[in-house]
């Protein structure tokens, strides 16, 4: 039985082994935990295609809208409609104040679909600005908004923006000189500079009482984002703003942050109704004070604030073997003048001081002196013991008052028309790819439009995706340590093999045992006088007890 206990102990630990590994290379693959997952691959599951196929025999169709939409960009034909900015950024250094970077309609560096081509920015350390119009104005009334399109960071990303704005809608709307101050009613996307990954939502509201606009941000996603910004794949960035006043942003169909317009903003959409009063302040008599000095308090007569507070040990003893007369550094004897040293500019040479050898040995060298202890006596500067005070009032504030900024704004979803989509970006990183815009009101269109484009993408990519075996070689270059883990995971099947299957030395009890002749074969008449013997051995135990039994009696 100890032997069984011990080989499925064995068993056990393998189990946990095996399964502990397969759990970490598995994680590798997944979410954070904490995403919301929304069922967005229903129409993902449509495109048919096969994940053993390489990108090479991937049939690319572009994709095409299934229902209404305001704007739709593939980049797959002739870039039309698109119009670069001609403009300087202001308040920026003339070398870098013009909108010159460039950009390029290209297929993917890794993880090509055929046919499939973006856009890409492709200058470092310049301002790109790029625009074009809407099919047809987004009015903010009774339809949703949902603004989706891919990005690829092929390079990784420093410090740089992905992000798009919805332009507002006016008369003197000029493409040629979009820029960095151009009214926009929305800013969606990815944004990055040194460890801070960001995932902006951004609206402009219309403060209807001046009707000055404001930015509204929404709240930082809980999510670690750093993934999406560093493993060159293409995600799919997608913003929902719905007519309730809720909205939710997610990345490759998953929700990453959702809340309310209302709410989940900041600063808040509507100002508070109280603030407080500018003209308020504090009384010069109002006490803030909770602990006053008792003013009740004596100074004992004992207390000397005049005891230092260290004293000479008087009970040190100067260790034996202490070399008074010996100085603790020494000129260095090996030392020599340099050969320019002048004495009339450098004055006369010494040479350097070293410890003094014969000081390594001994205890201490030089003047000995008593250490300092804790003065037992030492007391400090006498205070008064502190107390409640009796005309604590609290800590003061201004008083409140009505707010005469304030309104309230209950549906803040009704926000600027957007007329045109543009990207206006600056990059330490080149080769980002932007793909398949859609701009429309109903999910099934986005989520076919979705399906058609990045779910191939991500189709070729999971199918181009390095073996098992290459990323566990890959794990371990990283963190050589894993090959003891792989080393012992693979013998262990081996010594359970071993410790189940091998036969077990035979004890004294095994050979004691009595075992039947199997290499004779029994006969039916064979056996009946041995059953007969049996019955006999057992009838002669059962008198041998009983006869024991009487003998103590």
């Amino acid at each position: 039985i100890t032997r069984m206990h011990f080989r499925w102990d064995w068993l056990c630990l393998g189990v946990l082994i095996i399964s502990s590994l397969t759990a970490e290379i598995e994680n590798k693959e997944t979410l954070d935990a904490d995403v919301e997952v929304e069922d967005f691959d229903k129409q993902s599951q449509d495109t048919d295609v096969d994940r053993d196929k390489s990108s090479l025999e991937v049939v690319y169709q572009t994709p095409k809208p299934t229902g209404e939409v305001y704007f739709t960009e593939t980049f797959d034909g002739v870039l039309a409609g698109w119009v670069l900015s001609k403009t300087k950024k202001e308040d920026t250094d003339d070398n870098i104040a013009k909108y010159d970077g460039r950009w390029e309609v290209e297929e993917l560096k890794e993880n090509t679909v055929p046919g499939d081509r973006g856009l890409v920015l492709k200058s470092v350390a310049k301002h790109h600005a790029i625009s074009a119009m809407l099919t047809k104005a987004f009015i903010f009334d009774n339809k949703p908004l949902i603004v989706q399109y891919e990005v690829n960071f092929q390079e990784g990303i420093d410090c740089g923006g992905a992000y798009i704005k919805l332009l507002s809608g006016s008369d003197d709307l000029n493409l040629e000189y979009f820029f960095d101050k151009t009214p926009y009613t929305i800013m969606f996307g990815p944004d990055k500079c040194g460890e801070d990954y960001k995932l902006h939502f951004i609206f402009r509201h219309k403060n209807p009482k001046t009707g000055e606009y404001d930015e509204k941000h929404a709240k930082r996603p809980d999510i670690d984002l750093k993934k999406f910004y560093l493993d060159k794949k293409t995600h799919l960035y997608t913003l929902v703003l719905k007519p309730d006043d809720t909205f939710e942003m997610l990345i490759d169909q998953s929700v990453v942050s959702k809340g309310s317009l209302l709410e989940d903003m900041v600063p808040p959409v509507n100002p508070p109704k109280e603030i407080e009063d500018p003209n308020d302040k504090k009384p010069d008599d109002w006490d803030e004070r909770p602990k006053i000095p008792d003013p009740d308090a004596v100074k004992p007569d004992d207390w000397d604030e005049d005891e230092p507070s260290k004293i000479e040990d008087p009970d040190a003893v100067k260790p034996e073997g202490w070399l008074d007369d010996e100085p603790q550094y020494v000129p260095d004897p090996n030392a020599k003048k340099p050969k320019d040293w002048d004495e009339e500019m450098d004055g006369e040479w010494e040479a350097p001081q070293i410890p003094n050898p014969k000081c390594e040995t001994a205890p201490g060298c030089g003047h000995w002196v008593r250490p300092m202890k804790n003065n037992p006596n030492y007391k400090g500067k006498w205070k008064a013991p502190m107390i409640n005070n009796p005309n604590y009032q609290g800590i003061w504030s201004p008083r409140k008052i009505l707010n005469p900024d304030y309104f309230e704004d209950l549906h803040p979803f009704k926000m600027t028309t957007v007329n045109a989509i543009g990207l206006e970006l600056w990059s330490m990183t080149s080769d980002i790819y932007f793909d398949n815009f859609i701009i429309c009101s109903e999910k099934e269109v986005a989520d076919r439009w979705a399906a058609d484009g990045w779910g191939l993408k991500k189709l070729v990519a999971s199918a181009n995706e390095p073996s098992m075996f290459s990323q566990l070689v890959t794990a371990a270059e990283d963190h050589p340590w894993l090959w003891v883990l792989y080393i012992l995971t693979l013998a262990l099947p081996v010594g359970l093999g071993v410790l189940f299957c091998w036969p077990a030395k035979k004890t004294d009890e095994d050979i004691d045992f009595k075992k039947p002749d199997i290499s004779k074969p029994i006969t039916k008449g064979e056996l009946k006088p041995e059953r007969e013997e049996l019955e006999d051995d057992e009838i002669e135990l059962e008198e041998e007890k009983e006869n024991e039994g009487t003998a103590e009696d």
